[in-house]
């Protein structure tokens, strides 16, 4: 019989488990830290500058262990969970935002939801490739005229056509767009079913009918590359389906649901080098003749900056914890939906307020474009309209809580 001492030891082991890492996990982060800071923080200046992307970057972060992350040794991963996938983005982001956006349109958007989703020919085609970073991997969602409501005005459309299927439409700020070799697209193969007429596919870019209309010219996160597609009679193979006819919106609801809890870590990590940031000028900044970390008001910035990184990072490992073993199809309802919108509005939030107390700080050279602390302040905006605006997860939550 368990006595109440050993359910309370079960109990906080239960609890520290959702909100530390393990060795393995550790060893992992310090691993990524150090290839971050060393390999990724000094392209950040020059991809920010003329936003540009080295070319050989995805294959040299397959051959540091920074791709494939979930998949299975046996196919060139890691064989880690989501959450060590989210830790990974975390730190890379920290230090080289736009990789940190590139790593995960790739290793989470594509990769791990073809792993997902995908049949066993299409794992074992694809997945080799974009662990070893010689695939390029996004996502095919937003249009030009479906942001916010993605599904249900979605006007992308595969007709099926003898053993292919024919796409047309155009698909916009797609995230490794102008590089990719793979796109997971979501087209209406039903257009009579709204959003339940949406079938889900795995796109190569050389097929003929596919282009990339213009790379986008962004205010942060410049070097990440984003564009415009647009399919013009993109002739594929049935296939290239994921799963089956019209099933689509479950892949994209799950996914969801995941990218969410991804945002909040990326914001934890990009809110994290701002406190770093913020704190180093501070001891080094004078004025009035001593470091300007020794006034009070600036003491209760940095202390009102770690306390919004601190609770971020909670609350982006307990949603999580909560995505590790969330079964196929699942998502897009429920506890899991409403717990990873509202992690996603709150890092979001945080990570504005502190980014923007950390630029405070930095006085007049924060307001220079060629500092760290201003491509972070650039890219900030970013984090509280993908994956959904604040407005659209404020929106899920309230739902979600009215529906119980």
């Amino acid at each position: 019989m368990t006595t109440q001492s050993e359910a309370i030891a079960a109990d906080l082991a239960a609890i520290r488990a959702n909100y530390s890492l393990t060795d393995e996990q550790r060893q992992i982060v310090d691993h990524v830290d150090r290839v971050s800071r060393e390999v990724l923080h000094p392209l950040q200046a020059r991809m920010d500058q003329e936003d540009w992307w080295p070319d050989d970057l995805f294959k040299q972060m397959g051959e540091l262990g920074l791709l494939g992350i979930t998949a299975p040794e046996a196919l060139g991963g890691s064989g880690q969970n989501e959450f060590t996938q989210a830790l990974v983005s975390e730190v890379i982001s920290k230090w080289n935002p736009a990789v940190g956006l590139s790593h995960g349109a790739h290793d989470n958007l594509c990769l791990n939801n073809l792993l997902r989703n995908g049949s066993e020919a299409q794992v074992k085609k694809y997945v080799p490739g974009l662990c070893s970073g010689d695939l390029v991997g996004g996502l095919g969602l937003t249009e030009p005229g479906a942001g916010s409501d993605a599904l249900g005005s979605m006007a992308t459309t595969a007709r099926r056509d003898g053993d292919d299927y024919v796409i047309n439409g155009s698909k916009i700020y797609i995230t490794n767009g102008p590089i990719a070799d793979v796109i997971l697209l979501y087209a209406k193969t039903d257009k009579s079913k709204g959003a339940k007429g949406i079938s889900a596919f795995v796109i190569e870019t050389d097929n003929p009918g596919f282009k990339v209309a213009q790379k986008l010219d962004k205010m942060g996160f410049r070097g990440s590359p984003t564009g415009e597609l647009v399919f013009e009679d993109c002739r594929v193979p049935a296939s290239a389906m994921l799963g089956v006819e019209n099933s689509g919106v479950a892949v994209v609801m799950s996914g969801l649901d995941l990218e969410r809890a991804m945002v909040a870590s990326v914001c934890v990590g990009m809110a994290e080098r701002a406190l770093e940031l913020g704190l180093e000028y501070a001891k080094m900044r004078e004025q009035f003749g001593k470091p300007i970390a020794s006034f009070q008001m600036m003491q209760s910035k940095l202390a009102e900056i770690y306390t919004e990184v601190e609770t971020a990072r909670a609350f982006s490992y307990r949603a999580l914890a909560a995505c590790v073993g969330l079964p196929k199809g699942a998502g897009g309802r429920g506890e899991i939906h409403k717990l990873t919108a509202a992690a996603c509005l709150y890092a979001g939030e945080a990570f504005n307020k502190a980014v923007t107390e950390a630029c405070h700080i930095h006085g007049g050279s924060g307001y220079m474009q060629d500092t760290e602390i201003n491509r972070l302040f650039r890219a900030n905006k970013l984090l509280e309209i993908g994956a959904g605006t604040s407005e659209v997860r404020k929106i899920i939550i309230a739902e979600e809580l009215l529906r119980a």
